[in-house]
């Protein structure tokens, strides 16, 4: 009886340092992508619990006050979203946030949620200096971009069916 007794208590010991392992991994790892400029920052525009919760009404309330007002400068911007996590690759080019493994794709093909901003807003942080600056100064809209939106010369990746829906749900209808 004592030589089963041991067993079950290695066993025992076994399982326990295995699941240690197992959860330290899980609790270590970060809410943001390495290499990313968040992954520099102490906080993001709220507490990560709260962003993980609300993001998506955030963003979608300042989608309305976007499209329907014209506010372009609002506290939570799909554009400094894109900013601050994507991450660069080893040549210094931004991957785009919606990629495998990547700060948007990780959390929601975790549940299972559509990623669909991305059909018609950019994956990567524009070149030009700051974000949005094309858009935010007043009468120097620049047609080489959409601040945020594709550029002018790709096609929307949305059919004509999803952008009348898209459109409708915007407006209300």
């Amino acid at each position: 009886m004592d030589r089963l007794t041991g067993i079950k208590r290695f066993a025992g010991v076994l399982i326990g340092g295995a699941l240690l392992l197992l959860s330290t991994g899980a609790i270590s790892e970060t809410a943001v992508t390495k290499g990313s400029k968040a992954a520099g920052l102490d906080a993001c525009v709220a507490p990560t619990a709260v962003m993980r919760r609300d993001h998506m009404d955030y963003l979608k309330h300042d989608r309305d006050m976007t499209v329907r007002k014209g506010v372009r400068d609002t506290q939570y911007s799909l554009s400094e979203c894109v900013e601050c996590h994507a991450e660069k690759d080893d040549a210094g080019a931004y991957k785009p946030v919606n990629a495998e493994g990547q700060f948007c794709s990780s959390c929601h093909n975790y549940v299972a949620v559509s990623l669909s901003c991305f059909q018609c807003h950019r994956k990567t942080p524009e070149s030009t200096a700051g974000s949005g600056t094309a858009m935010k100064q007043e009468g120097s809209f620049s047609t080489d971009s959409l601040g945020l939106l594709q550029s002018l010369g790709n096609p929307v990746s949305l059919s004509r069916d999803e952008l009348v829906r898209l459109h409708a749900t915007v407006k209300g209808d």
